[in-house]
């Protein structure tokens, strides 16, 4: 055919070398024509085709792939060995330049539908439980490093004509710039390594790192970065190796406990603390929650004090309730009906140290419901009800004087 063109050519009056490049031209342009075509083919046709298929199957991980453009850069593969396989009548280059340009663009390609691949799978495996313990995002795009560093090697190599063991040999010579360079990434794959085999962080982890002024969900764990939304819903990027190398807080063992820890303090002035008169323990006596503990103090006072044999004229002799001890009584009472305190762990009522603020009264447990919104609410209506009975035992809790406290003082003054 190429043939007959050429001698229609000289026939209508062309000089022969013209006539020759112009059928090499004509070559050329079909050539780069069918290439257009078999790209169009595999994209519009065989793509749709399979796109069909894919949505017809019961598996996910087909259109996992197709969403990845996996198979839609496989389709450059046409005209890549369309491309080498008329390598011989192609213009204006050497064959031999002509198939190894299609072998460069073909291992470019194949580098690309490795990626979407790896992607893909990347995908599929966060689709399963394991994936929030052991992430493995960061080793992929390691791995991902590696081949586009050796497949950038081999298309040099193919397109200089030359052996691709001499680049390699060449990189020992490069190790220190490459270590410059992949600084971050070493780093960050080296942390990563450690984070999955100490079990340090999953994703869906509540970490915080006051350094970064990081306090949030952990979305993400990458090569280079560990991406963590805040509890305002803002995004902070945390280098991989900052994990290892900082000190930061992870709240899973909460979650993954029995209940969430309530530590708070009550602070008694200690001014109202005062021994309990008979008066006081019959009022006492009426509160339910310690009916049964005010009934039984009593016996065992009396009985303690039948045996002593000591003078009842001085109080100071006789053992005796006070405000404040009924008081932690009743506090631990109510925690011990309370139906969203854990019963089963830690329950502590103890005094601290007393201090410039009165005597602080620490209550130490457990709440069942470790939802945030549910954990603050249940501790807010357990102090509401503390603060408002506190009275009721005759005690004061302490304030520091505020505005209206002077504006009364100085009221009261005023009025002498």
């Amino acid at each position: 055919m190429i043939e007959i063109v050429q001698q229609w050519l000289n026939a209508q009056g062309l000089h022969p070398t013209f006539s020759f490049y112009t059928v090499k031209v004509l070559e050329f342009c079909g050539v780069i024509l069918l290439c257009l075509l078999s790209n169009l083919i595999a994209r519009r046709h065989l793509l749709k085709w399979l796109q069909f298929i894919i949505k017809k199957t019961k598996s996910t991980w087909d259109d996992v792939l197709f969403k990845r453009k996996a198979f839609n850069r496989l389709s450059h593969f046409a005209p890549a060995l369309v491309l080498y396989f008329s390598a011989s009548i192609s213009f204006p280059l050497p064959q031999a330049t002509i198939e190894n340009i299609a072998i460069a663009y073909m291992i470019a390609i194949g580098l690309l539908v490795t990626d979407s691949f790896l992607n893909a799978f990347i995908d599929i495996y966060s689709t399963f439980e394991i994936s929030k313990g052991k992430p493995i995002k960061g080793y992929v795009q390691g791995l991902k490093i590696f081949l586009f560093i050796v497949g950038i090697i081999f298309i040099i190599s193919t397109l200089m004509e030359r052996p691709p063991w001499g680049f390699l040999s060449g990189i020992g010579a490069m190790t220190a710039v490459l270590l410059l360079v992949f600084k971050d990434s070493l780093l960050g794959l080296i942390a990563g390594f450690q984070l999955a085999s100490y079990d340090m962080v999953r994703i869906g982890d509540w970490i915080e790192m006051p350094k970064f002024r990081t306090d949030g969900e952990v979305i993400d764990i990458s090569l280079n970065t560990v991406k963590v939304q805040n509890w305002d819903k803002t995004i902070t990027t945390i280098p991989t190796y900052a994990l290892i190398s900082d000190s930061f807080k992870n709240w899973r063992g909460m979650e993954d406990s029995e209940g969430r820890r309530i530590k708070r303090v009550l602070f008694i002035d200690l001014n109202s603390v005062q021994f309990c008169t008979e008066e006081m323990l019959n009022r006492f006596e009426k509160f339910r929650l310690i009916t049964d503990y005010i009934q039984s103090k009593r016996r065992e006072l009396k009985e303690e004090s039948e045996s002593r044999n000591v003078d009842p004229s001085e109080s100071i002799n006789l053992r005796q309730l006070t405000n404040i001890g009924t008081f932690r009584a009743y506090i631990e009472a109510y925690l011990r009906s309370h139906r969203k305190i854990n019963q089963e762990m830690t329950f502590l009522l103890r005094h601290l140290q007393p201090t410039e603020h009165g005597l602080p009264i620490e209550i130490y447990v457990f709440c069942n419901d470790k939802r945030w919104a549910h954990y603050e609410s249940i501790q807010a209506d357990i102090f509401d009800h503390l603060l408002a009975v506190a009275p009721e035992f005759n005690l004061r809790l302490f304030q520091n004087p505020t505005g209206r406290d002077f504006q009364s003082f100085a009221q009261r003054q005023s009025d002498k």
